[in-house]
């Protein structure tokens, strides 16, 4: 599959190619830079724009095969030359955003509060490259340079950042400049940055969900807003990793059955493509609780976890049932936490609420609600 490159590397290659014009006077049609990853950037420059104060040109992203948002939006970045600037030993590239990109509004972010959200390996590629221009022609002043997005205040409404705290548009990010196809990376790049986000703000408990489903049986039962949880997705082991990484002595995972039953078989990554065994495994607890073959039959032809607590419950081995699954959720919780966090867990139904829950849950939720 076709890789692509990242808003940072488009923010980069305009910045270099505006100063190029700024500096020299002369039209660049076609720029190249250098990515983190080792494979040069060589881009077509559009949309340009010389005045006699800055020079502004964009950059068409090119997302190769990930179905990426920004897949073919312009990238701009306007240079000029900062008047009564600093030191001229410094060379200073000041970087800033403008419209679309996002600005940073909660901390735990690459960048602190207040600034754009252009995250810290596009700023030093910016700066690199705007510098090595300044160099070829003994330029010896300060550039400014701000990145705009003309369409990423409303691309950012189908992204993150709203809920990150990233507000007016889009981020400037890549670490490596390069963007992989149907990237797992950026996903977990993202839980990461929301359990960051809940470290920085004090947070004592990591409380975890694969997703908003049972939202209202949270708010509900517990008078908790799930939205407010680091949302996993299927990456339940990788989310446990990187709490501990980050310091979390304490998670909670709150989620539905159809999810967390497969964690009670050690399953840590939920996605069907990895693993999807539902029934076999709701047919074990019930096995463990003395299921005969006709209830074992029914279970496995059941379509559907919530078919299999209806079955539980009309042969009357709902409560030993889930005593088991949650015992079994327990141990491959915290042996994937391997005594550096201690996890809890709550599972519940949309249609029979709560099925079961470990013996600090609530402790936990008690105090991730304070």
């Amino acid at each position: 599959m076709k890789s692509g490159f990242t808003t940072g590397s488009c923010a980069a290659a305009a910045s270099k190619a505006a100063a190029y014009m700024l500096l020299s006077g002369k039209k660049k049609l076609n720029i190249e830079i250098d990515t983190p990853a080792g494979i040069k950037y060589s881009p077509s420059i559009e949309e340009i724009e010389i005045m006699e104060n800055y020079v502004s040109c964009a950059v068409r992203k090119e997302s190769g095969d990930d179905p990426d948002i920004t897949n073919g939006t312009y990238v701009f970045s306007k240079v000029s030359i900062v008047k009564n600037g600093n030191s001229t030993t410094n060379k200073r590239v000041e970087i800033e955003g403008g419209k679309g990109v996002g600005r940073v509004t909660r901390p735990g972010l690459d960048q602190p509060v207040g600034n754009a959200a252009i995250n810290s390996v596009p700023r030093q590629m910016i700066e690199s490259e705007v510098k090595q221009v300044m160099d070829l022609f003994d330029f010896e002043g300060d550039l400014l340079v701000e990145i705009s997005v003309p369409d990423g205040e409303e691309l950012a409404k189908k992204t993150f950042n709203p809920r990150l705290g990233i507000e007016g548009g889009i981020s400037i990010i890549g670490t490596t400049g390069i963007v992989e196809p149907m990237s797992t990376r950026a996903l977990l790049d993202t839980i990461k940055v929301e359990l960051r986000q809940a470290k920085a703000e004090g947070l004592e408990v990591a409380v975890i969900s694969p997703g908003n489903y049972g939202l209202e049986f949270m708010k509900t039962s517990y008078s908790y807003d799930l939205d407010k949880a680091v949302k996993c997705s299927n990456y339940i082991g990788d989310t446990i990793d990187m709490a501990k990484e980050l310091g979390f002595k304490k998670m909670l995972l709150c989620g539905h059955i159809g999810k967390l039953i497969k964690v009670s078989g050690g399953i840590m990554n939920t996605h069907s493509k990895e693993a999807d065994c539902r029934m076999e495994l709701m047919a074990a607890a019930a096995i463990r609780s003395g299921a005969t073959g006709e209830v074992l039959e029914d279970i496995l032809n059941a379509v559907s976890t919530e078919e299999v607590v209806e079955i539980y419950q009309r042969y009357g081995i709902e409560k030993t049932c889930f005593e088991y699954i949650m015992e079994r959720i327990d141990y491959y919780l915290n042996k994937r936490g391997a005594g550096e966090i201690e996890i809890q867990c709550i599972v519940y139904s949309n249609k029979f609420g709560l099925l079961g829950k470990t013996d600090g849950a609530e402790e936990f939720l008690g105090i991730a609600l304070k």
